[in-house]
């Protein structure tokens, strides 16, 4: 297994091409935010009811000849205002480098997904795209804040067997939003939150065609 050193290092390898410019213009750009679990644990580790989190055959899959990846495993109790705003200035230095919002999409699971929508919210950009993924539950501190509202292009993906969820479709921040590209999706396997610690292709590969949506 690569070593999470290893990450980092494929990581800087991504933002050095970017810093080159080498067909930058013609690639897509994703942001993968983890769960909450990886924060404090290492890759190794398991979660006493969904095992392992699968981070790095995830970053493997989302990737592509076409696709430049850009992840980190976070810090334990990682601030999420904090953090959405350290991805906010990474996808505001593409755009200065000339990337295209739309060459952008930001895929967040659980609280990835959860910090992903904070970045919908501070970068306001109707072009961006965003794969949120089992990270819309009922009266979570999102929707009760009435002032918050999402941006951008949106694929939302729940799982049916999850506790708690709620289809993002049926959430106020949404409504209030009137976002005017969304799509959503309920899978149905079984795995209740445990579905995205797992490389499935059930998720995955809604994500990266969402990557690719015009």
């Amino acid at each position: 297994m690569m070593k999470c050193k290893n990450i980092f290092f494929v990581v800087f390898s991504f933002f050095s091409i970017i810093i080159l410019g080498q067909k930058s213009q013609q690639k897509q750009y994703i942001f993968f935010l983890h769960n909450k679990f990886l924060e404090g644990h290492s890759l190794e580790e398991k979660h006493p009811r969904y095992g392992v989190a699968e981070y790095e055959e995830i970053l493997n899959k989302l990737k592509d000849q076409n696709t430049v990846v850009i992840s980190e495993k976070r810090k334990a109790d990682t601030d999420p205002v904090a953090y959405a705003g350290k991805v906010r200035k990474q996808i505001d230095s593409l755009m200065k480098k000339g990337i295209p919002a739309g060459r952008i999409t930001v895929i967040g699971t659980s609280q990835g997904g959860y910090i992903a929508q904070y970045v919908s919210y501070y970068e306001k950009n109707p072009q961006l795209k965003f794969v949120i993924i089992g990270a819309s539950f009922k009266d979570d501190s999102l929707e009760k804040d009435k002032n918050f509202k999402l941006y951008g292009r949106i694929l939302s993906i729940t799982e049916k067997s999850d506790d708690g969820h709620v289809p993002l479709s049926k959430e106020q921040r949404l409504i209030r939003s009137g976002i005017k590209d969304f799509k959503e999706i309920e899978l149905n396997t079984g795995l209740n939150h445990g579905f995205l610690f797992k490389a499935l292709n059930d998720w995955i590969v809604p994500a990266k065609d969402w990557v690719s949506h015009k």
